[in-house]
């Protein structure tokens, strides 16, 4: 009889560390993915906050996801901060609604930071929470809620959020919703969301300046073109979640500073460091073609080497991406004769076309997305398709957005293509 149940017991622990070796090989098998990210830059004073309004200080910020997941992991950044961000606490939530601070209170959850409540984040420096249970769908509003008790030395921000964030003063994280707090369109502290996802699923990122960032796209409205690519991507391949991950900046460059880092500085913790990425789509140098006709007359041989030291930017970014195994896809610059601000000459022109013929030349980028070809006038091809216009000749309106999103071929991000 002690034999036989001798027997039943070792059985009995041979199952269970088999059904313990599955899940661990289940669990292990699924990766970190990004759902959200944004890009950080320090606000320009008029998009930044009075300190004293971040003292002892509730902040609510809602994000879109493009993928969801049962697990989630929030990205905090102190990256332009000069001393330490403390939080004293973070939570997250269902957002009922765009455009509302009020939350689903059932489904909210703190987060904690190697198992504690607080964290501090030192200067210069992101921070990841611990994972947390959240049943996030694909395409929903997460409300990301924090109290700061002393704010750090200089802001990190994301000024071009379109989406309208709450502060009250006090920890009110747990409340259900805010009446009476500031509203303002910006983003602080906040970098990412990433999601426990199946092994085949991947990120995209689209690293670009403010037609990536959604500049003219309606507030609270979640219609840049990243949001309509993981709005096609759900929909056509739903047993593949792809996260479409917007990092434009209004004004960047690839070659100097604008409003924020130039785009082979923020190359590393915007692209690299972003969990499951495998893809990525550039859209950037129309800002270096505009400003450089903002500074006078430049000789035919000044916009030649502009146009060279562009494409050599180019090089870098396919370069640095292929060495982490990151497929490139190059966007081309969209039209932008009329522009209320830049005022492009024909030197101007010429610049972007140049541009253009290297970026659609087969054996540099491993794909071509042509956005030039689907916004402009075939009329007056230096110039955006009125339809598609926003208005001030530079911005692409949100029907411009969609069309540029609907230009995507989705066999870029088919698991059977390579380099």
């Amino acid at each position: 009889m002690k034999q036989r149940h001798g027997v039943l017991a070792i059985c009995l622990a041979l199952t269970i560390t088999v059904q313990v070796a599955v899940a661990t090989k289940r669990e292990s098998a699924d990766l970190w993915v990004g759902s959200w990210a944004t890009a950080e830059q320090v606000p320009e004073s008029a998009n930044a906050l009075p300190p004293a309004d971040l003292r002892d200080a509730t902040l609510r910020q809602i994000v879109h996801l493009s993928i969801g997941g049962k697990w989630l992991r929030i990205v905090f950044s102190n990256a332009f901060g000069r001393t330490s961000l403390r939080l004293t606490s973070a939570h997250i939530a269902a957002a009922v609604a765009p455009g509302s601070s009020k939350i689903e209170v059932s489904t909210d959850r703190p987060l904690t930071f190697s198992g504690r409540p607080d964290v501090v984040i030192p200067a210069g420096a992101e921070y990841v929470s611990d994972p947390v249970a959240f049943d996030a769908a694909p395409l929903s509003n997460l409300a990301i809620t924090i109290h700061i008790a002393q704010p750090a030395q200089g802001e990190t921000s994301h000024p071009g959020s379109r989406t309208t964030s709450y502060l009250v003063a006090g920890d009110r994280v747990t409340e259900a919703a805010l009446p009476g707090a500031m509203k303002f369109d910006h983003w602080f502290y906040i970098a990412g969301v990433e999601v426990l996802a199946p092994p085949q699923a991947a990120a995209i990122v689209a690293l670009g300046d403010s037609i990536t960032d959604g500049h003219a796209s309606t507030t609270n409205g979640n219609n840049r073109w990243p949001d309509d690519l993981a709005r096609r991507l759900l929909h056509a391949m739903p047993n593949r979640p792809l996260g479409v991950l917007n990092e434009g900046i209004g004004g960047n460059r690839l070659l100097h500073d604008g409003l924020g880092p130039n785009a082979l500085a923020r190359f590393d913790r915007d692209v690299l460091a972003q969990p499951g990425v495998r893809y990525l789509i550039v859209l950037e140098g129309i800002n270096d073609i505009g400003t450089f006709g903002l500074t006078g007359h430049r000789s035919p041989a000044a916009h030649r080497a502009l146009v060279r030291r562009i494409i050599a930017a180019y090089r870098q970014i396919i370069l640095r991406a292929h060495e982490h195994g990151i497929r490139v896809f190059g966007g081309t610059i969209t039209p932008f004769v009329g522009s209320d601000y830049y005022h492009p000459s024909p030197l101007s022109e010429a610049d972007r076309q140049a541009v253009n013929r290297w970026i659609r030349a087969p054996g540099h980028f491993d794909g071509v997305i042509d956005f030039d070809k689907v916004v402009r006038d075939p009329k007056h091809p230096d110039r955006l398709l009125p339809a598609y216009d926003s208005g001030d000749h530079l911005h692409p309106s949100p029907r411009g957005y969609q069309a540029m999103a609907n230009a995507i071929p989705l066999s870029l991000f088919s698991p059977s293509a390579s380099r």
